[in-house]
């Protein structure tokens, strides 16, 4: 092979190469998004503001709540969370601690957090307070990045954590 061939062959090749290494995804910049995003929410919570505190939902995302009822849809999430605003959670004021931020694959997140709600007058049957006014649950997030490059909750799942037991 002469050298203009093999000249021709190896700038083929860098050419059909070109977006596969300029597709590398910063998982750093998603991370500090999606933290930002997790604020964002928390602050809402702190505001009672159910439109903001659910606007990171995709349409038809499922969120499972502390007693195991299923939304379906962000307009449903929406709506439950204007509800026990005005409710249990009334004046409730939530610290949330991301635990964990795992990618699966370029477009698709998996976070844990921690909440540590205080100052709520009531909770859901069967739901206790880990310690006297606080009640602790851990939150799974699926999220994915939209065709925008907005990342979207696809699923989420919120689970009380229950009292240790009382030593025997």
């Amino acid at each position: 092979m002469n050298r203009s061939v093999l000249t021709r062959c190896v700038l083929a090749c860098a050419w059909l190469m070109f977006p596969l290494a300029c597709s590398h995804v910063d998982h750093a910049r998603d991370e500090q998004r999606i933290r930002e995003q997790v604020d964002a929410q928390t602050a809402a919570w702190n505001r009672q503001d159910a439109v903001v505190w659910s606007q990171d939902f995709a349409p038809d995302a499922d969120f499972i709540n502390i007693v195991g009822t299923v939304f379906e849809g962000k307009a449903q999430i929406q709506e439950r969370h204007a509800a026990i605003f005005e409710s249990l959670f009334k004046g409730s004021q939530s610290k949330v601690t991301v635990r964990r931020i795992s990618f699966l694959g370029d477009d698709v997140a998996v976070v844990d957090a921690t909440h540590e709600v205080t100052g709520h007058p009531g909770l859901p049957p069967g739901v206790q307070n880990t310690e006297p006014g606080l009640l602790r649950t851990q939150m799974r997030y699926v999220m994915q990045r939209s065709a925008d490059g907005a990342w979207r909750i696809a699923a989420g799942q919120n689970t009380d954590v229950k009292p240790r037991p009382a030593a025997p």
